[in-house]
């Protein structure tokens, strides 16, 4: 990193960028014009953007990307304040009260470390929060004693899973069951994925990751068998039964079925550029090849991507 920046100097940049979009919104005419709804696809687009940057591991592009989707929120926050129902103060602190909330095991009463304002103790922004004698944020009628999250303090990501949404199902105003909390626009494949480790949270999951195999090759027979009838309706809930699966054995091997996907699709993409490059050289199109000779390219592609490991 070139230059690490004091907790000073990260306040005042976040004071700038606040100074500079509160000015942007009074006179810039788009700026003034946006609401929600028009902002909405563009932090979609804002999104995906930052997603290529973190695939390809491009920090130039991932701190670009990241300032893209701050603008957003900041964004958010302006039309907020405008609304008199929150501004950026309130996402803040909302924040952070959650995430303090979250972490029984901490004690947010200790004061030694690189942290806070001053030197000051942590403090909690909601008037229905308390910060108890053994350092954890609880609700004001919920503070006796310490809960026995804090006893056993975890010492792996994994243990700390365990118990997240158990702590989530706590909160006021907040997911009303275990898997409310998952967005209804997630893609697909992404949604699968966290509905599997949200009920995983709670025990509900295979007692042996081997046993997950059987209902992969139950759910492909099932498929075969729609498919060979040629029953589309019937097909279609049988191919959606039978990636659940596989997502599922993914998640139960530690393998992120998105990211898996996505390095499939860059090497398939990689290979059918290097069929059109070739194609190109001897003065044909793709169109006039014939699948035998397509192949013999896809064969040299797979040869080079090995070579070059």
């Amino acid at each position: 990193m070139k230059n690490k920046h004091t907790r000073q100097q990260k306040m005042e940049a976040f004071g700038r960028l606040l100074d500079v979009q509160h000015r942007l919104r009074k006179e810039c005419p788009w700026d003034k014009k946006q609401t929600y709804e028009s902002l909405r696809p563009n932090t979609i687009e804002e999104v995906f953007e930052l997603c290529d940057a973190l695939m390809k591991h491009d920090a130039p592009n991932i701190c670009k990307e990241l300032g893209d989707v701050l603008e957003h929120v900041m964004f958010y926050a302006m039309i907020g304040n405008e609304d008199g129902d929150f501004d950026v103060a309130d996402v803040c602190n909302q924040l952070a009260d959650k995430l303090m909330f979250r972490h029984p095991f901490i004690n947010w009463k200790q004061e030694k470390g690189d942290w806070g304002i001053d030197n000051q103790p942590f403090t909690v922004s909601s008037n229905q929060l308390t910060i108890n004698a053994k350092g954890q944020v609880v609700y004001k009628e919920d503070d006796t004693t310490a809960t026995t999250e804090s006893e056993d303090k975890p010492r792996t990501a994994g243990e700390v899973e365990l118990t997240w949404e158990q702590i989530k199902q706590k909160e006021r105003h907040g997911n009303t069951s275990v898997l409310s909390g998952v967005p209804d626009a997630l893609p697909s494949l992404i949604k699968a994925y966290r509905i599997q480790d949200k009920a995983r949270n709670v025990g509900f999951d295979w007692q042996k990751k081997e046993d997950v195999w059987q209902k992969v090759h139950e759910e492909l027979s099932e498929l075969e068998t729609e498919l060979a009838k040629e029953d589309k309706a019937a097909s279609t809930q049988e191919l959606g039964d039978f990636l659940f699966s596989v997502i599922n054995a993914a998640r139960l091997y530690h393998l992120n079925p998105d990211n898996a996907l996505e390095e499939t699709n860059r090497k398939f993409i990689s290979r059918f550029n290097y069929i059109e490059r070739e194609t190109l050289k001897k003065g044909r199109d793709l169109k006039s090849m014939t699948l035998g000779e397509m192949d013999a390219l896809w064969n040299e592609a797979k040869a080079l991507e090995k070579k070059h490991k």
